[in-house]
């Protein structure tokens, strides 16, 4: 892979966190994630049906579920920090005022621009000389 290749696709991963932590999803995928961590734990003992079971039974929760449950506790006891629905939409939905306007006074008139000498500075030492002779 390349470099810009690379950076784009870091760039994609950290917009995709940038989202997921803006909508209040963070907690949703680390609770996915407990759960594959649960169902592969199980799955090495018992059949999947099994697994599945006893991975989404609310009484067994591992110390990550029950973290996720105390914060969406939190979240419903605090409203104001919850996501509000028609505050997306207020924010998707909302006019911007522009106004374009070109300087009174351009920085450097053309004309000068276009035919304004430039100057370099004299060589310091003279070119080399091929002494083949």
């Amino acid at each position: 892979m390349t470099a810009p290749v690379v950076r784009r696709n870091l760039c994609a991963l950290c917009m995709l966190a940038a989202w997921l932590c803006a909508n209040g999803a963070a907690l949703d995928v680390v609770q996915a994630f407990a759960w594959a961590r649960m169902f592969a734990g199980y799955s090495h003992t018992a059949t999947v049906e099994v697994a599945m079971k006893e991975t989404f039974d609310p009484s067994n929760l591992c110390p990550i579920c029950r973290a996720v449950q105390k914060s969406h506790e939190r979240e419903s006891r605090h409203p104001e920090t919850a996501p509000q629905p028609g505050r997306i939409t207020l924010l998707i939905c909302q006019g911007v005022e522009t106004t374009l306007s070109r300087p009174a006074v351009p920085d450097w008139p053309e004309t000068i621009a276009a035919f304004a000498p430039s100057w370099r500075p004299a060589v310091p030492l003279p070119p080399p000389r091929d002494r083949i002779a």
